[in-house]
């Protein structure tokens, strides 16, 4: 009895139980995936090789390079520039920095500033920029040296204290000359106080040029006139160092004798400034003290062409 009653137990918990274990298991079995259609094949494309970079810029040279002058590397910004486009299909163009030439910083010394009408205050900067040059200091005391240690028994007195009142004096008339000769009077008579080269007209042209342009220079307004400076100029200092130069004569003929002078040696001056560019850039110097001469010339003169 107890067997066929446990069977029948057994049946009615199956009964009961069988179909929520059937519910359950059909949750939990994974389902099975629908099936596909394949991929569309996808697009063949040719492979092109890769590009190789674009060429690099070349650098731009002219004629106003000079040896030993270094390339200065392109700045952005410049004017001048040109794209590079590569050849190679799929290839972007890059742009070349822009072309700079070789610069040849020397040639700025060889025919001076372009000079714009000066202004009195401009011309007074000039004549103490020119007493102030140390190549103006170098030759007051290489002269001063020289006439001393020549003559002991001169009005300076030997040594270094005849040296050191030798350059003294040199510097007052110096002085006095650039504030006459530069300021005051170009100032009055609106007068150019400098030296115009002629660097593109013949030799003979250039020699009469510095010449004549002791008593015939050019003025503010760029047209020819009488150099008062150096024809009033000289006068006016000659009798102001009467005043203070020591050992010398103050009569009329003196003074005449030394105006004369003063006059006939005034060309030097001019050659050194028309013609001493040129020497420097057929031999390319670069001596400290000649390029100390240059850049004086560079600052006061300037080139015309007549």
């Amino acid at each position: 009895m107890r067997g066929a009653r446990r069977a029948g137990l057994t049946l009615i918990l199956a009964a009961l139980f069988l179909p929520a274990k059937l519910e359950w298991a059909a949750q939990t079995e994974s389902p099975q995936p629908a099936p596909t259609l394949p991929d569309a094949p996808q697009p063949q494309t040719t492979a092109h090789p890769a590009a190789p970079p674009p060429a690099p810029c070349q650098a731009k040279k002219t004629d106003a390079a000079s040896a030993g002058t270094a390339s200065a590397p392109a700045v952005s910004g410049a004017a001048t520039s040109s794209p590079s486009v590569s050849s190679q299909p799929g290839a972007q163009s890059a742009p070349c920095p822009p072309l700079r030439s070789h610069i040849n910083w020397y040639a700025r010394f060889l025919d001076g500033p372009k000079v714009k009408p000066m202004t009195p205050s401009e011309k007074a900067w000039l004549a103490m920029r020119n007493v102030g040059d140390p190549f103006n200091a170098l030759t007051i005391m290489f002269s001063s040296a020289i006439a001393v240690g020549s003559n002991a028994h001169s009005p300076y007195g030997p040594g270094m204290p005849g040296f050191a009142r030798d350059v003294g004096v040199s510097y007052t008339e110096d002085l006095t000359g650039e504030f006459v000769g530069t300021f005051l009077i170009p100032s009055i008579v609106h007068q150019d106080p400098h030296y115009h080269r002629m660097p593109n007209a013949t030799m003979k042209r250039r020699i009469a040029h510095a010449i004549y342009q002791v008593a015939w220079t050019q003025g503010d307004n760029g047209k020819g006139m009488v150099n008062y400076a150096d024809l009033v100029g000289f006068a006016i200092d000659d009798e102001i160092a009467n005043l203070y130069v020591p050992g010398r004569q103050t009569n009329m003929p003196a003074s005449a004798e030394r105006y004369g002078t003063g006059l006939a040696l005034a060309p030097i001056d001019n050659f050194v400034t028309e013609f001493l560019p040129d020497v420097a850039r057929r031999i390319h110097v670069r001596v400290v003290l000649i390029q100390r001469i240059i850049n004086q010339v560079a600052k006061t003169d300037a080139p015309t062409t007549q």
